[in-house]
């Protein structure tokens, strides 16, 4: 399997990823290596890496798993920990876990000493293809996705696809929605493909999404303009996602999950302002909702969800900007969507 270069790091794949690895730690002189794992990752991940790993690692940091964990406080506990046991600014930090654990631990190493290399190494299907690429970190604000972070990139991601062996199928379909939407903002024929793909995590379907994403960010790594448009269905879906998460009665929601309907709702804006076929917008709610359980939202639900609108990242003077398409594999970024349509939008899911 080829390795997918980006602006500054490799993505390597398999045995190449393996090599890329252990190649990398034996050139440079690394004062220290640590490890950062979560309780799943460290049970089901841990035993499998270090039959990679051919040099041990000075220490295993771990943190706990779940949305409501990537905050400043797991931070702090990181930094103490690299700071008493003697990390310096030549240490490496490798990640190994799903898109939390690389979002933070990649914030960790960027901040710590004013920044440290780090590797991610992703185990879930959603942190392979989305979260680990592209140089994005940080945190959650409260219940407020990525409210802090920096745009940094790793020194390779290496993807390991045995690592999927251990995950349920509920996690698994996370990362399959972004896959999805890769096909929807760049590519008709890749999404007409997932759709029909009774195994979506083979390894060349895991690498022509890192190959979708690396492109729209090799041109825009800063998201100043093209990259916008890897946000689709995140405006209303991490209103959604932070919502049901700050809530004890409403189940809580993978993010892949809340971003499927984000998606749906989208897709329904895009058909009222930018022409995308009622076809269309019928075929994106019909094949995510063969795999995603419609979520039941109250009035009130919605109203709620409408108000954190106000907190997302992609916001400029005030203004609430959409990424919509104009037709499947066609995004565009910036689009404001008249406060009457939310209903109606949330109106054609529920339908």
């Amino acid at each position: 399997m080829e390795s997918v270069k980006s602006q500054s790091y490799e993505v390597h794949i398999n045995d190449l990823a393996k090599a890329a690895l252990n190649q990398h730690i034996a050139k440079n002189s690394y004062s220290k290596l640590f490890l950062l794992v979560d309780e799943n990752t460290k049970t089901h991940c841990l035993p499998i890496f270090k039959k990679i790993l051919e040099k041990p690692v000075d220490s295993v940091l771990e943190i706990k798993s779940g949305e409501e964990n990537k905050h400043i406080y797991t931070c702090l506990q990181l930094w103490e920990d690299l700071s008493n046991l003697d990390g310096d600014r030549k240490s490496l930090l490798i990640n190994l876990g799903g898109g939390v654990l690389t979002d933070l631990g990649g914030f960790v190493a960027s901040t710590f000493k004013r920044g440290i290399d780090f590797i991610n190494i992703p185990t879930t299907l959603l942190s392979m293809v989305d979260a680990s690429i592209g140089g994005k970190t940080g945190v959650d604000l409260g219940s407020l996705k990525n409210q802090v972070g920096v745009i940094n990139q790793p020194e390779m991601v290496l993807i390991f696809p045995e690592f999927l062996n251990t995950l349920d199928s509920r996690q698994t379909k996370s990362g399959y929605a972004e896959m999805l939407k890769h096909g929807l903002i760049q590519d008709e024929a890749y999404w007409n493909d997932l759709l029909d793909k009774s195994n979506f995590t083979d390894a060349s379907c895991i690498q022509k999404s890192i190959a979708i994403k690396n492109k729209v960010v090799l041109q825009d790594p800063t998201e100043q303009g093209l990259r916008k448009i890897l946000n689709f269905g995140h405006t209303l879906g991490h209103a959604i996602e932070s919502y049901c998460l700050e809530n004890e009665d409403k189940k809580t929601l993978l993010h892949g999950e809340a971003i499927a309907v984000g998606m749906i709702l989208e897709g329904y804006l895009s058909h009222e302002l930018r022409g995308l076929s009622k076809l269309a917008v019928d075929e994106i709610k019909k094949g995510f909702l063969k795999h995603f359980e419609k979520v039941d939202f109250t009035e009130d639900d919605i109203a709620n969800i409408l108000r954190l609108l106000k907190y997302d990242k992609k916001n400029s003077h005030g203004n609430v900007n959409f990424v919509l398409l104009q037709a499947i594999g066609d995004a565009v970024t910036d689009i404001k969507v008249p406060e009457e349509l939310f209903p109606k939008a949330f109106a054609f899911y529920r339908e």
